[in-house]
């Protein structure tokens, strides 16, 4: 059993909450909208993932960096946390360029 993967990723997680809460771009502009896009987005693809493994398409291959722990048959606990952050990063990058745009277009006569 390895934690190697699952701290890679809530490293990640957290590097992006640190850049959330400086630019205020997402959890700190509306926490609780934010955090249904985000449960929406995370079921929406662990229901996708189960999808693909009742075809036969997906499946756990043999990896060291695991923990071992599976949320169903062939659906490990890291794809959960790899879809949060998935979703986090998308929503990041999706205001992210929002703000952007908006300051933009402000500077323009």
């Amino acid at each position: 059993m390895s934690l190697l993967y699952l701290a890679a990723l809530l490293v990640s997680l957290l590097g992006m909450v640190v850049l959330d809460a400086r630019f205020g771009l997402f959890f700190w502009r509306s926490p609780r909208r934010a955090a249904l896009v985000v449960a929406a987005g995370v079921l929406f693809f662990l229901a996708w993932d189960l999808a693909g493994i009742a075809a036969g398409v997906f499946f756990r291959g043999a990896g060291p960096l695991l923990t071992g722990v599976l949320l169903a048959p062939e659906l490990p606990l890291e794809e959960a946390f790899f879809l949060a952050l998935l979703c986090y990063v998308t929503m990041i990058a999706f205001c992210s360029a929002a703000r952007l745009l908006e300051r933009r277009s402000g500077e323009r006569p």
